[in-house]
């Protein structure tokens, strides 16, 4: 679906006002550094323009031989400054942006952690790689060009007009006459580039979107012949990013050739006018020379600055949506002054809760209570409001009344962290990550082996690893495509076992695994529940008959509450629940 296109909120003084004192100015020493060498290479052009004048007068024209080796060398320094200066300010400057850029990149990627999943559910993945990765590769590259632009061309156009100057004030008023020209083009292109820009990363987040999209269904695709009609909707975006790219280039590219025309125009002015004046003998042909010299040599610095406004504004695009994700806060927060989580396996309660989503409400009055140290089951049609529950629990969605809490503290009093430093959670679809299998289960912790050993054993892993060609080093896969449904539901459960939480939230860990999977599965589960508080959610009501409770939900209310033969003998939607699947079985 395409997004709303959003309109930039800041000014590019602002946005680059921001950039540096958030993350460049931590990167001064090196800044100031390169400036300098930017500057000693940009004033050489003024020293090699100016040494044309004696070239051509006291060598070539008068015959001074003695001057030969003076000038000669001049210029070699020139040159041997120039190249040792770009070298070194490159090499810093290259520093400088790539840890700038790297500084966002993270503080970006640790921000969006942060952020409710309200946030994440209306941002795709795919949008959101491109802010971290394309938006703050276009700020890095720009900061370089804009820092070189103005220290290194605009001190080398500073020394060249100035050397100009010199030769005669009047040739370069001449030379200059159509400068104002360009003021207003300029300003109308600005604003038609940075428009163009922000609509080009905005496709380009798209573009990002349908990958991630593409990537991970791609069995999906292939089952149902998809493909023609997914490369035909990211045809279309290449097509919309082509158009786009075009006309923002076009912008960015009016400006310098705006000052070709002009400096062609200047140069016409000044040979016909500095022309007769050489003819009459009123100047030389060395003052000649150096004025041309230092004029030519100031076209391209001229013609580098003249994209730097074009680049600014493509910049501040990119900036301008960066700084929209961390003006972006998370409202669920911890309190400033949080209460102490319990200890052990706590009671769970929940009063009354009410939550919506929209206009959608989800939870409507759920009421119940969890036994500290027990099994409790969640039952009840899709869309009953059975995933919400743990969704509240863990404060990963707030409510919008109600109570929620773990041995009578509200969990919204409780340090967030330290909330869910509570929990451990296991679902039908296991997230594994692209590592090795020890680092799904360690998760970046040094583990004991004695102790990684019994996890292994009691989650049944120990039983499939000699069966990976690396054993518990081998690759996992994309999230977990190297393992079946029922090793990763046990990688899973091995996680578990080693966070070592007192609340155990299983979410369909079973529903997805053929008999003897579900087997092995429900017995390290079984391990897994000893001595915590566990709630399960589970269609299949065979595998919560041994629970301590059992909780039926209905829209988004608990409406029955017992044993299996208790709400067996009762009648009611449990008994109907049952009986169906009983049916169905059969």
């Amino acid at each position: 679906m395409a997004q709303q296109q959003s309109q930039p909120t800041h000014s590019a003084n602002a946005l680059f006002g921001w950039l540096w004192r958030s993350y460049l100015r931590k990167q001064s020493t090196s800044l100031a550094g390169a400036v300098f060498f930017m500057v000693l290479e940009g004033s050489m052009l003024g020293v090699l323009s100016y040494a044309m004048r004696p070239m051509f007068d006291d060598v070539f024209v008068n015959g001074q031989t003695e001057s030969l080796w003076p000038v000669g060398l001049l210029i070699l320094g020139v040159f041997i400054v120039r190249a040792i200066s770009s070298v070194l300010q490159k090499v810093l400057m290259t520093s400088v942006s790539q840890r700038a850029a790297a500084a966002v990149r993270l503080d970006l990627l640790k921000h969006l952690m942060r952020l409710d999943t309200s946030f994440h559910q209306s941002n795709p993945p795919g949008n959101l790689i491109e802010r971290v990765q394309g938006d703050v590769n276009a700020i890095a590259g720009v900061w370089t060009t804009i820092v070189t632009g103005f220290a290194r061309d605009g001190v080398a156009v500073v020394w060249l007009f100035g050397v100009a100057l010199l030769v005669d004030w009047r040739w370069t008023a001449v030379a200059l006459v159509g400068i104002p020209v360009l003021v207003l083009p300029s300003l109308m292109v600005q604003g038609y580039v940075r428009r163009k820009s922000r609509e080009a990363r905005e496709v380009a987040a798209q573009m990002s979107t349908r990958l991630d999209e593409v990537f991970h269904g791609i069995n999906p695709i292939k089952l149902n012949a998809l493909e023609p009609y997914q490369a035909g909707r990211y045809e279309a975006l290449i097509d919309r990013q082509v158009r786009t790219e075009v006309k923002s280039s076009f912008g960015q590219a009016s400006i310098p050739g705006l000052i070709d025309v002009m400096t062609g125009v200047g140069f016409l002015f000044v040979l016909l006018y500095g022309g007769a004046e050489i003819i009459a003998g009123e100047k030389t042909v060395g003052q000649f020379m150096a004025f041309f010299t230092a004029m030519a040599l100031a076209f391209e610095p001229l013609r580098r600055l003249g994209t730097i406004s074009g680049q600014m504004q493509n910049a501040a695009a990119s900036i301008d949506r960066v700084r929209g994700i961390f003006d972006t806060l998370p409202t669920l927060i911890s309190p400033a002054q949080p209460k102490s989580a319990p200890s052990g396996a706590p009671r769970i309660e929940l009063t009354d809760v009410h939550l919506a989503y929209g206009d959608l409400p989800v939870l409507r009055g759920a009421s119940f209570v969890a036994e500290a140290g027990q099994t409790t089951a969640l039952v009840g049609a899709s869309g009953a409001g059975k995933s919400t529950v743990f969704n509240v629990l863990t404060r990963l969605v707030e409510p919008q009344s109600g109570a929620v809490g773990l041995n009578g503290i509200e969990t919204a009093d409780m340090d967030l962290s330290a909330l869910r430093g509570l929990f451990s959670v296991v679902t039908q679809d296991a997230a594994l990550f692209d590592e090795t299998v020890r680092e799904n289960i360690a998760l970046g912790r040094d583990i004991d082996p004695a102790k990684l050993e019994r996890v292994l054993e009691a989650a049944h892993v120990a039983d499939f690893l000699p069966r990976l060609p690396h054993g518990i080093d081998s690759p996992a896969g994309p999230r977990g495509s190297n393992l079946s449904g029922g090793q990763r539901q046990r990688v899973a459960i091995a996680r578990a076992l080693l966070r070592d939480t007192p609340i155990l939230l299983l979410d369909e860990a079973t529903s997805a695994l053929d008999t003897k999977s579900e087997a092995i599965v429900q017995e390290a589960l079984e391990t897994l529940s000893a001595g915590r508080t566990t709630l399960v959610i589970a269609h299949r009501l065979s595998t919560v008959r041994r629970a301590d409770k059992i909780l039926v939900m209905d829209r988004g209310a608990v409406v029955d509450q017992g044993t299996h033969d208790e709400l067996l003998s009762r009648g009611g939607l449990y008994a109907d629940l049952y009986r169906l699947q009983f049916q169905s079985d059969e």
